[in-house]
């Protein structure tokens, strides 16, 4: 058996960080068994589906790396891959289910169901018994009335039994015979619904495993129902964890950026981001955090899947994307700072060089490619950051030497910067000669050139300061 799993999104949106763990499962669940990961578009929703949510949700799973092998965009054996592109196929389906008496048209107007619903639900009424108004309606009267014009829906009939399945995240479930009413399987305006459009694609496109989160677990009970109407194999599903918030709330735009385009366009790398949203409800067969998605194969085994609800914590995130910004090449880190910043920016005015020395001193200080603007001061704003601790070193008697001597050294100097050595030698002097030593040394050599108490290597900080800075700082 080939194993073939899909993700199924609907273009009303930016993909969302929960539907791209989804997606990521899903994808890695089908490499790991050498078998087909499928892109579906459910696009049923015609007044807020767009093209270019499709688009751009695709843009983004594979910024994530998550490639498909059969999509709308590439085609496939089973297609088409969009669900407003099937749907004489779906038509044809139910009106075959009310043939064969399994679904039924139904006549109830609005206020009429609204009217029963609240009957119901006073009497503490099971669904399916008092949503039947017509679930014997003969079918040559039920035709007669859609010959008339009369709106109707179509509905399931709900075949009034338990239902179960194993689910290879939730173990054993159960639904009881009385949990579901005869639901609409067709709008009526002839839109077919998810929980029926779904079951028939899943069928007609031979999938095996369904990934989806644990709040799509009850759906799983009218889902049922379509695959027995349709003779059809049920596919082996995995319901894995909630992503919530801090506040253990369903993660919504209120905790945050929630879609992947958000964290695209503020600078995160995609490997953190896989790599951060694959351990939301799965866990290292090694116990380890650090990894790449795309080396796991076979390692990926839905056995290692919590059923817990996973917090989404954005420091976490940012501690990850840290970590794969230290992996990457300096020459990398100093173009990704580049892009952060204006075109006319004092960075972008630096050669490829400087920039590269640059990433290479402050790759350990930023968590984010945008954090890099909060460094430029130090070598690009002459003022000083007067802390306490800047304020205690210029009180040292020895602080006013030190300054003395290096205006002297850098007023001669003509050149755009100094080296690293020269920067030792002026050190040296300062130890050697006027016996300034340790903190009051180092310190105070540190608040002259940089204007600060604390930051990187000195030494690479002067040398990669400009010296028209530097020389206003010491005057």
């Amino acid at each position: 058996m080939t194993v073939r799993v899909r993700f199924a999104p609907s273009p009303t949106g930016y993909l969302h960080i929960g539907g791209a763990r989804t997606a990521l499962y899903s994808y890695l669940f089908a490499k790991a068994r050498g078998g087909k990961y499928i892109l579906r578009v459910e696009d049923t929703d015609l007044e807020r589906s767009k093209r270019e949510f499709e688009e751009a949700q695709i843009g983004d799973l594979k910024w994530l790396g998550i490639t498909h092998d059969e999509g709308p965009d590439c085609g496939g054996d089973f297609g088409p891959y969009r669900q407003s592109e099937r749907m004489q196929m779906y038509k044809d389906i139910a009106w075959d289910f009310v043939e064969r008496g399994l679904a039924y048209p139904c006549f109830l107007s609005s206020e009429e169901l609204e009217e029963l619903t609240e009957k119901a639900n006073a009497e503490k009424a099971a669904p399916h018994k008092y949503h039947g108004k017509y679930r014997d309606f003969s079918l040559e009267e039920a035709k007669k009335k859609i010959e008339a014009g009369e709106e109707y829906v179509i509905r399931f009939k709900n075949p009034g039994k338990k239902w179960e399945f194993t689910d290879l995240v939730r173990g054993h479930v159960t639904f009881p015979e009385d949990m579901v009413g005869d639901f609409v399987i067709i709008r009526s305006n002839g839109m077919p619904v998810y929980n029926f459009c779904c079951v028939v694609d899943d069928h007609k496109m031979g999938m095996t495993h369904v990934f989806r989160a644990e709040e799509h677990l009850n759906n799983t009970c009218r889902q049922l129902m379509i695959y027995e109407a349709l003779g059809a194999e049920v596919p082996e599903f995995a319901h894995v964890s909630l992503l919530v918030g801090e506040d253990r709330q369903k993660l919504s735009k209120r905790h945050g950026a929630t879609s992947v385009t958000q964290y695209k366009e503020m600078g995160y790398l995609p490997e953190a981001v896989t790599n951060y949203l694959c351990l939301l409800g799965w866990s290292h067969p090694d116990e380890t955090d650090i990894f790449d998605v795309n080396e796991l194969g076979e390692l990926f085994d839905y056995k290692r899947f919590s059923k817990s609800s996973a917090m989404y914590d954005i420091k976490k995130l940012n501690f990850f994307n840290e970590q794969w910004l230290r992996k990457l090449d300096d020459s990398v880190i100093a173009r990704g700072f580049a892009n952060e910043l204006e075109a006319d920016s004092e960075y972008n005015k630096q050669d490829q060089a400087w920039q590269t020395k640059f990433a290479g001193l402050m790759k350990e200080k930023v968590q984010l490619f945008s954090d890099i603007k909060e460094h430029l001061p130090i070598f690009f704003d002459a003022g000083a950051d007067e802390d306490d601790q800047y304020k205690e070193a210029i009180s040292w008697e020895t602080t006013p030497q030190i300054k003395e001597y290096l205006k002297e050294q850098v007023a001669a100097i003509s050149s755009e910067f100094i080296s690293e050595d020269q920067v030792g030698e002026w050190m040296n002097y300062l130890k050697k000669e006027l016996k300034i030593k340790g903190k009051p040394l180092f310190m105070g050599t540190r608040v002259c050139l940089t204007g600060r108490a604390h930051g990187p290597d000195l030494k690479t900080v002067v040398a990669l300061t400009p010296i028209s800075i530097i020389k206003q700082r010491l005057n």
